[in-house]
């Protein structure tokens, strides 16, 4: 957060001294309004292209691989896995249910049983958790 705010700031600042010396070379007459606003288009359009570069890099996954290992270690059946990743995908129980082809109350079962396993009180904090053992990545 600081080195953007530090990027910005000396941007602004560039532009704050680029605007005073086209202004200064304007008025002296030593060149014309054209070669002028084409040098501050310039400095925008690199500008953008710098913006655009850092807000479209892919950011890499710090999750990493899904260990399966510890999946097994806490007990989760395959079914109840299913159920966690459309838990994180943010559907209901009744949309999961209709997704894997099985009643509500199943869903409700699976979920619960999700939470005891993962130690958790809420969905989201279950998905938190799955997310913090690596066994969930979004």
């Amino acid at each position: 957060m600081k080195k953007t705010i530090l990027v910005f700031s000396a941007l602004i600042i560039a532009l704050l001294a680029l605007f005073k010396l086209s202004s200064y070379a304007y008025f002296s007459g030593d060149t014309s309004i054209e070669i002028i606003l084409s040098g501050i288009a310039l400095v925008f359009f690199f500008v953008g292209l710098y913006i655009n570069r850092k807000t479209i890099r892919p950011s890499a996954d710090p999750s990493g691989p899904i260990d399966l290992k510890k999946v097994e270690q806490l007990g989760i059946s395959k079914r109840e896995y299913e159920v966690l990743v459309h838990i994180s995908k943010g559907l209901s129980n009744k949309e999961i249910a209709n997704t894997l082809f099985v009643s509500e109350s199943t869903i409700k079962t699976h979920v619960s049983n999700l939470l005891l396993k993962l130690d958790a009180k809420r969905r989201t904090q279950a998905i938190q958790k799955a997310i913090d053992l690596q066994i969930l990545s979004i």
